[in-house]
């Protein structure tokens, strides 16, 4: 059994806590003697240092793994608005290449054994006038994670999203459960709701914690994750 070479995370909505499983996933795999690394293809809301654009999500990935790579493989995208992806692009004067970015991930692979791609926003967010987010994890031929933020409607929201995943005729190799609402109602029986009706399997459970973004997935994660690539 052997982890796949790349994968792609998407999630039910934006905020949802994508980068959060993205750096517990990286911790988890390096952990297990699986070098992973992570990719943040299209940045936004960056912040200027010099001539250089950082972004908290990217720098968040880039400490949660040993493996150094060059920042324009591991962002290729960095805009300064905090605005979608495509709006920042084009008042950039850019535009999103989604040829670039498979390449940029192919290269990334001389780094590492596996590369992590973090979307931006959800399945059907856009990248440039006609392609979305759908379309890079479609180019990429990654299996996906899909990251559900545990909240009110989070149930329409995970089913929808897994859906258009098998639509596209691509792998859903698993899902992760994030509580961004403490105070979430009947937590629970949602959690359970997913677990029958979702064609994948919830790799691990992130608990709602000011520290998440320093935490490591279960390492039952990594196993479930090999399981789904026999």
């Amino acid at each position: 059994m052997a982890i796949a070479s790349r994968y792609f995370i998407t999630g039910t909505d934006t905020e949802v806590g994508k980068t959060i499983a993205t750096v517990q996933l990286l911790r988890s795999l390096n952990q297990n003697n699986i070098p992973a690394i992570g990719m943040k293809p299209a940045a936004s809301g960056c912040l200027a240092q010099g001539d250089i654009l950082i972004n908290e999500d990217v720098e968040l990935q880039r400490a949660a793994s040993p493996i150094d790579a060059p920042l324009d493989l591991v962002s290729p995208y960095r805009f300064l608005p905090a605005i979608s992806p495509h709006l920042a692009a084009q008042e950039a004067g850019i535009a999103i290449d989604l040829h670039h970015l498979v390449q940029c991930a192919a290269d990334l692979q001389n780094y590492a054994q596996t590369v992590i791609i973090e979307g931006a926003g959800g399945w059907f967010a856009p990248l440039s006038d006609s392609e979305y987010i759908a379309d890079l994890a479609i180019a990429l031929k990654a299996p996906v994670i899909l990251v559900v933020g545990m909240r009110l409607g989070c149930i329409n929201h995970a089913l929808l999203t897994a859906q258009a995943i098998n639509q596209a005729g691509l792998q859903l190799a698993g899902w992760i459960a994030n509580c961004i609402d403490p105070q979430m109602a009947r937590y629970g029986e949602n959690l359970a709701y997913l677990k029958a009706n979702l064609a994948a399997p919830l790799l691990d459970e992130i608990l709602h914690s000011p520290n998440a973004a320093t935490g490591c997935l279960n390492p039952q994660a990594i196993t479930r994750l090999k399981l789904q690539n026999v």
